[in-house]
């Protein structure tokens, strides 16, 4: 919504000095749109909220963090709650290093209504509940997003994280947003996959969104293949639902 915002053609036109507060949530946010927000929009107070529908809002930001901190993290644990990263294997990890971000309190739910077993692989006998996503925790207590595991890409053995290409992309004068995924592959088993969406004025093609990855990420991030796209599909939540986009990209690479 708040990029949305931010494209309309009359945006200038309207008064919103007086803004001061507002919460960003939902997925994770690029550093420049949150900076937009906070500049163009006023919005000095913005808080980034982390949580999900199992556990609503576990960290945030204060506006007392520093803008490093407010737009490299997504806070520390709110009051009452607890928080730890854990390897594949269950264990905990120490600081600064990623796993999964698993919370514990009175926000944390008390399972899926009439499906026991699906909330005994989500939260264990002591009340943790494994959120899917990939993060760090650093010394100060703050919060970093790395992504999600479903989202993780596994090309050639390697371990991928759409998160890290996609805040490159954004760099990009022409790109509005981009959203990088997994599709499937007989000789990597995955390999990466774009989608763009740019101006209808920009000239971009598939051969320039590569040539500017060149040099500057490793080569084997750079998405093999990029399609331009409007809009993306989402939940009513606003948060990208990249199961779909991955099935139809392989659908149309298999017509091809």
């Amino acid at each position: 919504m708040y990029a949305a915002i931010l494209r309309l053609p009359n945006f200038d036109s309207y008064q919103i000095q007086s803004l001061r507060t507002g919460i960003m949530a939902g997925s994770i946010c690029p550093e420049d749109l949150m900076l937009d927000v906070m500049t163009r929009m006023h919005v000095s107070d913005l808080a980034i909220c982390y949580g999900m529908t199992e556990a609503p809002v576990s960290f945030q930001t204060s506006p007392a963090d520093t803008i490093a901190e407010r737009t490299g993290t997504v806070g520390r644990i709110q009051p009452n709650v607890e928080a730890k990263i854990i390897s594949e294997s269950g264990e905990t990890v120490q600081c600064g290093v990623t796993g999964e971000i698993c919370v514990r309190g009175y926000n944390v739910m008390v399972g899926y209504w009439g499906d026991p077993a699906s909330t005994a692989t989500t939260k264990d006998s002591e009340g943790w509940l494994r959120t899917g996503d990939l993060g760090t925790i650093d010394t100060s207590g703050f919060l970093n997003i790395v992504g999600r595991i479903k989202d993780m890409v596994i090309r050639g053995g390697e371990n991928l994280y759409p998160k890290e290409i996609e805040e490159y992309l954004r760099t990009h004068s022409e790109i509005m947003d981009v959203h990088v995924f997994g599709v499937a592959d007989a000789h990597y088993g995955e390999e990466l996959c774009a989608w763009v969406s740019v101006a209808s004025t920009s000239t971009l093609t598939e051969g320039d969104v590569k040539s500017f990855c060149h040099g500057k990420i490793s080569h084997n991030k750079i998405p093999k293949h990029v399609r331009f796209v409007e809009t993306f599909p989402m939940t009513v939540t606003g948060k990208v639902q990249k199961h779909i986009m991955r099935a139809e990209m392989e659908s149309r690479l298999v017509q091809h």
